[in-house]
């Protein structure tokens, strides 16, 4: 997957602005349960909010964020408080649901 524009992580932002959290984060940060959990959610909905509920450092947010985006080949669209948003396009192209501009 191509990197992400400025303009495409503002439009993905917008989008996700209305979606609620799939994901929460615990005392026990990312495991492999909730990295295949958080993959299986990228798969079905490409866009996904996740919240940390125990992880309230900026440092420790970031670093589950890179584990994340390593783990699932998923792009971090942005960090906002305790709110992380995903994204990553549905690998059939025909099952798709968000189309990014150019």
């Amino acid at each position: 997957m191509t990197p992400l524009t400025g303009s495409q992580r503002k439009y993905l932002r917008g989008l996700a602005h209305s979606r609620k959290p799939i994901v929460l984060i615990g005392q026990h940060g990312l495991t492999d349960t909730v990295l295949r959990f958080i993959n299986d959610a990228l798969d079905r909905h490409e866009l996904i909010k996740i919240k940390f509920n125990e992880h309230k450092e900026k440092n420790q947010k970031k670093a589950i964020c890179a584990g994340i985006a390593e783990g699932t080949a998923g792009e971090m669209v942005g960090l906002v408080g305790h709110t992380a948003i995903f994204f990553r396009y549905q690998p059939d192209p025909e099952k798709r649901v968000i189309n990014l501009p150019r």
